[in-house]
């Protein structure tokens, strides 16, 4: 099963991994660390909730005016 992981850099250091077909949420001192540690969360997750994916989602970007914010 191919799933998605969106990683971002932690504030304290290190990453933050999400599956947001799960919301499955882990972190790693390296990226490799974040997404092996997010692989065996998600296993984990759907043994436990097991659940027909969907689709997949689309990971996008955008910019905001941070003076708006």
């Amino acid at each position: 099963m191919q799933l998605t992981a969106v990683l971002m850099p932690a504030p304290e250091g290190g990453f933050v991994a999400v599956n947001p077909e799960t919301g499955t949420t882990t972190q790693g001192e390296s990226l490799d660390e974040a997404l092996a540690n997010l692989r065996e969360a998600t296993a984990l997750y759907l043994e436990e909730f097991p659940t027909t994916i969907g689709g997949r989602p689309l990971v996008t970007t955008f910019d905001i005016d941070v003076r708006a914010a």
